[in-house]
């Protein structure tokens, strides 16, 4: 028989509640181009971080119906973008603790399908003030 593992409510958002206690206060969303690492725990090499985000001291409120939802982040600016004026394509990004301690990766890109959605173009140049509006992470099982 195929694999169809599920979840209770109460799990998930347990799952989900322990992401901001393991993260803690001020995390970071540090966007980057390049390939991204196979997991959190795959150190970065050859990527090229293009801007950094400060989560809020308390990372998100309790988890409802599995999606945790992050409280507000503090805008960042591009930091290292290569190539044009016109910035350098973001792919994926990583939430680390304040001490730079990786627990989540994804896919960043314009539209949706990915972890984390642009809006217009996925483009960050050096200067550029980079801001997230609406940040979620669910726990879909």
């Amino acid at each position: 028989m195929a694999s169809n593992l599920k979840y209770s409510a109460a799990l998930k958002n347990a799952q989900q509640n322990a992401i901001t206690s393991t993260l803690g206060a001020n995390a970071l969303i540090n966007i980057y181009a390049g390939t991204q690492p196979a997991s959190p725990d795959t150190a970065i090499s050859s990527q090229t971080l293009l801007a950094t985000l400060t989560c809020n001291a308390t990372f998100a409120p309790a988890a409802a119906n599995g999606v945790l939802t992050l409280n507000s982040i503090t805008s960042g600016t591009g930091t290292a973008a290569a190539g044009t004026g016109s910035g350098t394509a973001a792919t994926f990004f990583r939430i680390t603790t304040s001490g730079g301690v990786a627990h989540v990766d994804g896919t960043c890109g314009v539209g949706s399908g990915f972890d984390m959605n642009f809006v217009g173009s996925a483009n960050i140049a050096t200067g550029q003030t980079v801001s997230d509006s609406s940040f979620t992470l669910t726990n879909a099982n």
